[in-house]
């Protein structure tokens, strides 16, 4: 396919010469520099990577003032430095355990200056249009400093993030007092004196009901149903590479130890308020805070059961209690959303069925089956880290694009099977349509790359690149 189209006249980013198809990244985060990255290394350059900030970092930009990212200003990440770095490029050893929002900005913006992905990125420019261009190929409409932009591409990569379109809760009747998404939460300063409740029982909740607890005067978390609460660290190791080892044992074995370990060093969720969980712990999107359960111990957050309505600034809850709140912080998730697209092209799935918790109908989570110039790059939640994996997705397209690797002839049916034998038992629920495990799923996809070293000398190969 031919060049782009343009109706203004949009720059291309220095660099070397173009070579291949013309391909399009959204979005430059962790994911979207991870696709670059993997292109130019494949010699794939004629490359345009769009995103409507200023800089590289995507949702890891945090601005006090609401925005398209969901960072507050204490966010570290919930995966360890060792299990979180792309491959082939470490994070600083000066870095802790859980890195901070502003070391991980830093990393990922050196990472993309030392692969040469930034000189590719037009910043302060959103796709607001994504159409196929017939069977193949894609009109992207963009808008920019330079005005409305459409050109013509060979390709299109996926890499717009899952955690900026906030899920809020339906709620009977109506909140009077303060009432947010935790997307927009930034900083607790705006909460001291007032009476507070979350709802949700994730990482982001825990956190949120920890940091206004230190300002508030009264911090309360409302969840909907009993969950475990993972320390950061057991026996001075991050909780995450302890995993790695005990994932090996027989299934079993890893959730009664968990189990186990937890009730040593916790107790019961009753003893404290708290339901009991109705999943086994690797069932569920891991709650990894070491502070919440003492915090509920020490009476700085009170547990509170699910939130069935709002009557002015009284808050109704499950079994008849009712209670007086300012503010109310709902960190209750996120929508899957492509908002440049006037539906998904090649998923052939509604957005609420993704809402049900039905897996998206992609192989590996990255290959529509109707499309072979579409992928999805980052749409995953896995138990562990996102962008080592999006770097193996991504190094997997570029084979793809290079003709160097094939889909498998009986795609359809695997992607069945993916939906029919997930990694382990999830509940089912919207936050786990794209849930996976870190070390299974690095294994599917690190096979797949084997299969291309492996074939390579076949004869098979047939280069895009000419």
């Amino acid at each position: 396919m031919d060049g782009g189209t343009g109706t203004s006249g949009a720059e291309e980013p220095s660099g070397p010469a173009r070579q291949g198809p013309r391909i399009c990244v959204i979005g430059a985060g962790p994911s979207g520099i991870a696709a670059g990255k993997n292109l130019v290394a494949a010699g794939l350059t004629n490359l345009v990577i769009f995103d409507r900030n200023a800089a590289v970092g995507g949702n890891w930009i945090y601005s006090p003032a609401p925005s398209h990212s969901s960072i507050y200003e204490t966010t570290q990440a919930i995966s360890s430095r060792r299990l979180s770095q792309y491959e082939g490029y470490g994070m600083p050893r000066e870095y802790p355990a859980y890195p901070t929002h502003r070391q991980l900005l830093r990393y990922f913006r050196s990472y993309a200056d030392h692969f040469g992905v930034t000189s590719y990125i037009r910043f302060n420019t959103e796709v607001v249009r994504a159409t196929p261009a017939g069977e193949r190929g894609w009109l992207i409409e963009s808008s920019g400093p330079g005005g409305a932009v459409t050109e013509t591409y060979d390709y299109l990569l996926v890499a717009n993030g899952h955690h900026w379109q906030p899920r809020l809760p339906a709620i009977p009747g109506r909140f009077t007092g303060t009432f947010l998404h935790s997307h927009d939460y930034k900083r607790a300063a705006p909460f001291a004196g007032k009476r507070v409740l979350v709802i949700g029982g994730g990482n982001t909740a825990c956190d949120v009901a920890l940091e206004t607890a230190k300002v508030s005067a009264l911090s309360c978390l409302s969840m909907r149903r009993g969950y475990y609460f993972f320390p950061k660290f057991i026996l001075g190791i991050p909780t995450d590479i302890v995993y790695q080892y005990l994932r090996l044992l027989p299934r079993p074995l890893p959730q009664n130890l968990a189990k186990f370990y937890l009730w040593a060093i916790q107790g019961r969720n009753q003893s404290q308020g708290l339901q009991p969980p109705d999943h086994e712990p690797l069932e569920h999107h891991p709650n990894l805070n070491s502070h919440i359960f003492r915090a509920i111990r020490e009476g700085r957050v009170h547990p509170r059961p699910d939130v069935i309505g709002f009557d002015g600034p009284r808050v109704q809850f499950a079994g008849g209690a009712s209670e007086e709140f300012d503010a109310v912080i709902a960190a209750t998730g996120y929508r899957i959303g492509f908002p440049f697209f006037a539906q998904a092209p090649g998923f052939e799935q509604a957005p609420g069925e993704l809402e049900n918790g039905a897996p998206p109908r992609l192989y590996l989570l990255v290959f529509p089956p109707s499309r072979r110039d579409l992928y999805f790059i980052g749409l995953v939640q896995p138990i562990g880290c996102i962008w080592p994996l999006s770097d193996l997705q991504a190094r997997l397209v570029a084979e793809e694009i290079r003709g160097r690797w094939r889909r498998p002839a009986d795609m359809e049916a695997r992607i069945l099977l993916q939906a029919e034998r997930p990694h382990y038992g999830w509940a089912k629920s919207p936050r786990h349509s794209i849930e996976v495990d870190y070390h299974i799923y690095r294994k599917q996809l690190l096979s797949e790359l084997e299969a291309v070293r492996q074939d390579s000398p076949s004869g098979f190969i047939r280069s895009a690149l000419e």
